[in-house]
């Protein structure tokens, strides 16, 4: 009995062992490889945080450049319109301060009209009939219109609006500041080429206009704009040189400065 009990036993062992756990060095075996598996996700983990790091600081350039452009076409707006508060202020302290004449009530009390106070005031004119009044009152409140969108700045409202009342208006006293503010409207929209027609209408046909320096001016901006560099360094000193104690002037001499400070000598 003993005897088969024992044989019994060494029978068994062998399968005993093959059923036993794994041995220490085939689990540290184990270990090791989910350990250099987990070593792996970190390290892919880390090179994906690396290009997140990357791309965001890419981002950020961009944002900042974008910034800085956004910034410069601020400067650039100021600058090009800096002096449009003020000569609409003067404009209307001049209108409030300075009664029309007595011969009409329809001049304009917001904007300048080159000779329109020598034309109503001439001592030898004759009544103006109700048809003319009624038509210089729409002309005016047509320009106004136009204006105040320019003020607000709807520019494509102004420049409509600019552009049928110099249509209705071609001879009305207010038409050469129509062509001026017609350019504006259109620089404004960095449609340069029409706002080069628009300036250059006014110098070729209006030569002696009040706006004659703002319009040489802002030619040179337009054509600067559309890299006509040296076209627009020559406009910009014939302002200079035509009108040397306007603001266009100094306008224009800080704008030749900043292409180059020997271009504006």
């Amino acid at each position: 009995m003993a005897g088969a009990l024992a044989s019994a036993m060494l029978f068994m062992a062998p399968a005993h062992a093959q059923s036993s756990p794994m041995s220490l060095a085939d689990r540290v075996a184990r270990l090791e490889q989910q350990q250099q598996g987990q070593d792996q996700n970190k390290v892919n983990q880390l090179n994906q945080l690396q290009q997140m790091q990357s791309m965001m600081q890419q981002m950020q350039g961009q944002i900042e450049e974008l910034q800085h452009q956004v910034q410069l076409l601020q400067d650039q707006t100021k600058t090009q319109y800096g002096d449009l508060d003020s000569r609409v202020g003067r404009i209307e302290k001049q209108g409030s301060a300075s009664p029309a004449p007595a011969t009409t009530s329809l001049a304009p009390a917001n904007v300048s009209v080159p000779g329109n106070a020598a034309s109503v005031a001439q001592p030898a004119a004759p009544a103006a009939p109700a048809e003319s009044a009624a038509e210089k009152a729409a002309a005016l409140n047509a320009y106004n219109t136009a204006f105040k969108s320019l003020r607000a700045g709807d520019y494509v409202a102004s420049s409509r609006g600019f552009r049928e009342f110099i249509q209705k208006y071609p001879n009305d006293t207010l038409t050469p500041n129509a062509f001026y503010w017609l350019g504006e409207s259109y620089y404004a929209t960095t449609n340069y080429q029409v706002a080069v027609e628009a300036f250059k209408h006014l110098l070729s046909q209006y030569p002696q206009s009040e706006k004659a320096a703002d319009a040489t001016l802002k030619l040179g901006y337009s054509q600067l704009e559309m890299k006509q560099t040296e076209e627009g360094v020559a406009t910009l000193k014939s302002v200079v040189s035509k009108y040397p104690n306007s603001n266009a002037a100094k306008l224009a001499q800080e704008r030749l400065h900043r292409l180059s400070p020997q271009t504006a000598r």
